[in-house]
């Protein structure tokens, strides 16, 4: 099979690397053609700091991807989280120099690149500009102005921005675990991309993916993303208090939480009682399942909490802003026992666990429907997106060419330049920027 038809999403977290080969079947849901983990070892808080483990993490996963489908990886579409990424709002406009013209591609793109060119603080870098809502000739509300008559244009945009030197050392690795960066996209966009449905997120909805190291959100309404934000705790700090409170090793910490934890203290009776072996002839230790979820509710808590700051931040508590939809949990923290009920008993908000399965195809594996791997699924989606808006601007670049040929320019037909998204351009950019940094 051609490179074309398959893409690759690579998922680089705090707890586990993921690889993930696709294509998109022939009724545009994904089929998944191989899966490789493993342990991510050079990776704190959603930001590597070190590149040699990082390097081989990525390469053990993506030869286990490879082994899996038969397949070689070339390029693929990595996720970037980590308290260094913070969301801005901002405003920008045109004036076009002729409003007899209908608004095209290469207006939006104008106003878009305008956006890229923002001054930031030193060391960061713009990753997304996300286009929320349009103005033509002060007519507020548009979602779509292509083909409108108007002579000034403005937007509202999000805009993501982090820290340039975790974006190049994201690059380092990949480039030198022997890949092409196809594109970076932000977590829990991506996540989001491959958990929420259009209904939720016309309705108004917070996704909360729980990683080991972050705990990432993303907030729609009316169809647009309107907040992001990264967290920097996640499953890994409720690991790290069990092994504290309890005085046992980080591997049966882990162990405990996935077994026995519980968010919610008031399920357990005193009496439940976990025997741990101790260390190298020492006494085994005993643990009580109700001290155990004590810890894990605390921190949780804490999480939660944090978030829901974040969601007020975004206005939820006005009437226009309102999350009808409520919140979705994915990520592999999502899957702790009773955490849907406690996140709604704090919250007051309605609450689902997400599961990536929507956009897959039936006969996909079972465990990559797992929370664990919404990110790693929706930058699959991501990837195989790219590809196609590749594909479909070289045909049209060719068919521009025939036409040449034969000597009738048509007219009517977006220019192949017109086709090149937003999106494109930022990766040639971003490439460029990590082709000068090495």
């Amino acid at each position: 099979m051609e490179q074309g038809k398959y893409s690759v999403g690579l998922d680089i977290g705090t707890t586990k690397i993921v690889a993930i080969i696709g294509r998109e079947n022939e009724y545009g849901k994904i089929e998944i053609l191989g899966t490789g983990r493993s342990k991510s070892l050079g990776v704190h808080r959603g930001v590597v700091n070190n590149i040699t483990q990082t390097i081989s993490s990525i390469q053990q996963a993506v030869e286990q991807a490879e082994l899996n489908s038969g397949l070689k990886i070339g390029s693929v579409v990595v996720g970037i989280a980590g308290q260094h990424i913070r969301s801005l709002q901002h405003s920008d406009y045109i004036t076009r120099p002729n409003s007899e013209e209908v608004i095209n591609d290469d207006d939006l793109e104008k106003l878009c690149n305008q956006v890229y060119k923002l001054v930031m603080l030193p060391g960061e870098e713009i990753i997304h500009v996300l286009p929320q809502e349009y103005k033509v000739d002060g007519q507020s509300e548009i979602k779509e102005p292509k083909g409108m008559y108007g002579g000034r244009l403005e937007a509202n945009f999000h805009v993501v921005v982090g820290q340039v030197s975790s974006i190049k050392n994201i690059g380092r690795c990949i480039k030198s675990a022997g890949l092409d960066l196809g594109n970076i996209t932000l977590e829990p966009l991506a996540s989001a991309e491959a958990v929420l449905s259009q209904e939720e997120k016309e309705a108004g909805v917070a996704l909360i993916d729980i990683g080991g190291g972050t705990t990432d959100l993303a907030i729609f309404k009316d169809g647009i993303i309107r907040h992001t934000s990264v967290i920097p705790f996640g499953g890994n700090v409720i690991t790290e208090d069990i092994k504290e409170g309890c005085s046992i090793i980080e591997k049966q910490a882990e162990l405990l939480k996935m077994k026995f934890g519980s968010a919610w203290p008031g399920e357990n009776k005193d009496n439940e009682i976990v025997s741990i072996p101790g260390l190298r002839g020492r006494e085994p230790k005993e643990i009580t399942l109700k001290n155990l979820s004590k810890i894990i509710h605390a921190r949780v808590v804490e999480i939660v909490e944090q978030v829901y700051v974040e969601i007020k931040n975004y206005g939820h508590e006005e009437q226009k802003k309102k999350l009808i939809a409520g919140i979705v949990l994915t990520g592999g923290g999502s899957q702790l026992n009773h955490l849907k009920q406690l996140v709604e008993y704090i919250t007051g908000m309605d609450t689902r666990i997400g599961y990536p399965n929507e956009h897959l195809a039936g006969d996909s594996d079972e465990e990559i429907a797992s929370p664990l791997y919404a990110t790693a699924v929706g930058l699959l989606m991501n990837a195989l997106e790219t590809t196609a808006n590749q594909n479909a601007t070289e045909e049209e670049a060719v068919l521009e060419e025939e036409k040449v040929l034969v000597g009738q320019e048509h007219v009517g037909s977006p220019s192949s330049k017109e086709r090149k998204s937003i999106f494109d351009k930022w990766s040639e950019k971003l490439k460029d920027f990590l082709d000068n940094a090495e």
